[in-house]
């Protein structure tokens, strides 16, 4: 996904002729109170200042909730060309992104406050980060999907993540 953090990238893909692009993908989606429309465009691209670009995207989703509707507009790019992958299988292949950016980076943000630690030195912030992956992991296999659950069933018995861990 392009981000503002790639400032002129994103417009060079922004300003693709997308009107002349047709449709590639559609789906739909109604659960947890909301109805979601997504759209995905892909067009062959050639010379952009990234290696080895072979097709932007556009992804449109419209979102209808509580009677309130927003519309979001993102772009990415791929390697992969027209030969090797349909607009309806990047459009799986965006869903998935989506899916590891919430199940994972949402999780560290919030259960974790990885945004928040204060810890910016040396190899310190690399260990942390280390320490967070072996706690995800080890929740994870022991059977845990809400993390934040499993961090308080594990800290009030510091006997429970080492039997977590294998080591009793």
């Amino acid at each position: 996904m392009l981000k503002a953090n790639h400032p002129g990238l994103h417009q060079l893909v922004n300003q693709l002729p997308w009107h002349d692009v047709p449709l590639g993908h559609r789906s739909r989606d109604a659960s947890r109170g909301r109805d979601e429309i997504r759209r995905i465009k892909a067009a062959t691209v050639n010379r952009l200042p990234f290696p080895h670009a072979a097709q932007g995207l556009q992804i449109v989703r419209r979102t209808v909730r509580d009677g309130k509707t927003s519309i979001d507009r993102a772009y990415a790019l791929t390697s992969l060309d027209t030969l090797h992958l349909q607009a309806a299988e990047l459009a799986v292949f965006v869903r998935r992104h989506w899916w590891i950016e919430n199940k994972e980076h949402h999780v560290r943000d919030v259960t974790f406050r990885e945004g928040a630690s204060r810890v910016r030195t040396g190899t310190a912030p690399r260990a942390m980060a280390g320490l967070r992956n072996l706690a995800l992991g080890t929740l994870r296999l022991d059977g845990w999907t809400s993390i934040a659950k499993g961090l308080r069933h594990h800290s009030r018995r510091p006997d429970r993540p080492l039997t977590a861990l294998g080591i009793d």
